[in-house]
């Protein structure tokens, strides 16, 4: 993730209280899968580097493998992890009603620098689709694995965007779809890079070389990961 930035706020605090941080693009939620090892800060080129290659396999994929949403990270506020994240990145906190039902609020929509003020407009993405994480390693995993992946709230692995925009991307990977905000392409990059690296999933060739193209971009832009257990 881009280091010095805030997320991460209680999610009930948060019904009261609007975040200090106006740039949601990386996550300080606490991800009950991270390791207690000091996380990796590598240069973005050398990130993309760490990645092994391999051909993608789609076989066998179903959506349904990856379990989600589940009763999220804090098992006492009414929510599930989409309505977490939500609440993680809100520029301006909406208030919580029983059942977490969310009211009012602003979020900053990264992937196309657009405001949103209805969180029902919002879709919570993994920044690494869950179809490219079966076709990247995924398809070995067993369902206590591919659950914590698909409700990980721990640093890159989700964030809250336009529909539209998220809708746009599908299961696409940097080869094939990029933000359309530009000065989103570094962040975005360094994050695709860290979600691979903290699961132990693998790049296909084109794939790869479209992340070394982008990182030498963002020669500024470091990664900085935990592995996921």
């Amino acid at each position: 993730m881009i280091k010095n930035l805030l997320r991460g706020l209680p999610a009930l605090a948060l019904a009261t209280l609007p975040l200090l941080a106006n740039a949601p693009t990386a996550h300080a939620r606490t991800a009950p899968t991270a390791s207690s090892a000091e996380p990796d800060v590598l240069p973005l080129f050398e990130a993309v580097d760490q990645l092994p290659v391999a051909d993608e396999q789609r076989e066998g994929y179903q959506r349904s493998l990856y379990k989600h949403w589940t009763r999220g990270a804090n098992l006492t506020d009414g929510c599930d992890t989409r309505k977490e994240v939500i609440l993680a990145e809100a520029v301006i906190a909406p208030t919580v009603a029983a059942g977490c039902k969310l009211a009012g609020g602003s979020w900053h929509s990264a992937y196309d620098d657009l405001t949103v003020t209805d969180a029902a407009r919002l879709d919570v993405d993994h920044f690494v689709p869950l179809a490219e994480v079966h076709d990247s390693g995924g398809y070995a995993w067993d369902a206590k694995r591919r659950e914590p992946y698909a409700n990980d709230q721990g640093p890159d692995t989700l964030i809250a965007v336009s529909a539209a925009s998220n809708r746009s991307k599908a299961d696409k990977d940097p080869a094939e779809w990029m933000p359309s905000d530009s000065s989103y392409h570094c962040t975005y990059t360094a994050m695709w890079v860290a979600t691979k690296l903290r699961w132990s999933l693998a790049a296909d060739d084109t794939e790869r070389q479209a992340l070394l193209g982008l990182a030498e971009d963002c020669p500024a832009t470091t990664v900085t990961y935990e592995s996921a257990t």
